[in-house]
Formats: structure tokens, sequence, C-alpha cells
């Protein structure tokens, strides 16, 4: 979800009035997600490197995400989403948002049509180091280390490899979103700042993905090159 900036340096206004802008487009194109059936969907809302920002952007962006939260749970709740969590919650995060992300998972644990996860203070290649401690830590020896032990022990093992990745704001680049996971998703970028995002950018996106032909480093059939 990237261009809040710029989209607010654009319209004369504050970066942070940028993110507040981002929450409309995030709830449509959850909306338009569900419309098609959609049923595992991740956005990246701050990662890793983001501490490196104005400190007053941070800040902000720390109590913009626990009033979302508290603004929102109750409708993605009644929308049968479940929300999860991925990235590291170390002593930087606030413990209010913290409890927050953990409410917000208990109330909505149960819920099956749609599950949003929100990577928040994540980083892709933090994610694969924080795996291989943890399987270190649990005495595994060089053997034991492959791709499904490390699939394991990544923050939510249950998510799926995307099938798709949106990139907004006309940057063409993954900067450090899922790593591990994206190995052989379908990338489509586009030039709309995400503040301007709908879910027909979504539609649009989804549709460029149908074109796609998937082979996962094989090919369609015995008689191709």
């Amino acid at each position: 979800m990237d261009g809040n900036g710029r989209w607010a340096e654009r319209q004369g206004l504050k970066r942070t009035e940028g993110h507040a802008a981002g929450e409309e487009a995030l709830f449509d194109a959850v909306e338009g997600a569900l419309d098609l059936g959609i049923k595992w969907v991740t956005v990246y809302a701050f990662s890793t490197e983001n501490w490196r920002r104005p400190v007053d952007e941070v800040r902000y962006l720390m109590g913009f995400n626990e009033s979302l939260l508290v603004r929102r749970r109750d409708e993605l709740h009644e929308r049968d989403v479940r929300m999860r969590f991925i990235g590291r919650r170390d002593r930087r995060v606030p413990r209010r948002l913290i409890r927050q992300m953990d409410e917000s998972t208990e109330l909505t644990r149960d819920n099956t049509t749609m599950t949003l996860t929100i990577a928040f203070n994540y980083g892709g290649r933090a994610e694969i180091v924080d795996s291989v401690r943890k399987l270190v830590a649990d005495g595994a020896g060089p053997d034991d280390i492959d791709e499904k032990a490390i699939s394991r022990n990544l923050y939510d093992p249950e998510m799926p490899d995307p099938d798709l990745m949106v990139r907004t704001s006309g940057e063409y680049r993954i900067s450090n979103f899922l790593l591990w996971e994206l190995a052989y998703s379908e990338l489509v970028f586009t030039d709309v700042l995400w503040p301007d995002f709908r879910r027909e950018h979504l539609f649009d996106a989804v549709r460029v993905y149908q074109r796609r032909e998937r082979r996962f480093g094989g090919v369609d059939n015995e008689n191709d090159p």
C-alpha cells in the first residue's frame, strides 16, 4: 500500500493525511476482494524499514493503526473476516497496539469467509532470519533445515503463498515484502497512488493475473521446448 505520502504532498497536505486517506482505499479493496471470493489478503502496513521515517510520522502511524483496529474490527467481524498479524513484536511497537492486535485476532478467530493478514513491523528478510533462528533454538542441525522446515517456522505457517502481488504508486520493486512467499507469485504494478486505489483497480489486477500462464518452473506439456 504505497504512495500515501506522495498523494498528500500533491494535495498540499501533511504526509499523515495521506495515511488517513489510505484507510478508505484499504477497506474498499477488502470489499472488492470479498466480492471476488478471494480467501486470503495480506497488506503491508508498516515495514521494519519504516522506523527510519520522521519521528512524528512514526508516532502518528502507531496511533493511527491502533485506532483503525478499534474502529474497524467489528465491521470486519460482521463480514466474517478473520484478522491476523505478522511481523516482529519488539520493544519499539507500543504494548497497547499489540493488545489491540491480539484482541482483534481473538474476536475474529473463527471467521471463515476471508483472512486479512496485516504485516506490521514486518520485513521479508527478518522473517526468514527469525525462522532459521527458531529452528536453531529448537536444536535443528544442518540436515534438518530445508524449505519445509523454514516454511513451518515463518510468522504464519498457515498463510498460503500469494497468487498475486499488487504494488501501487509506480514503484517496480517488492521492497522486502514476503520474500520467501512470493517466489512464484504473479506481480502487477500500477501507477495509482494507494489513497486513490479502489476495488476497480483490484479487479483490473486480477484480470491481468488471469491472463498469465503459471508453470512454476515446469512446462505446459511434454512437447514444449
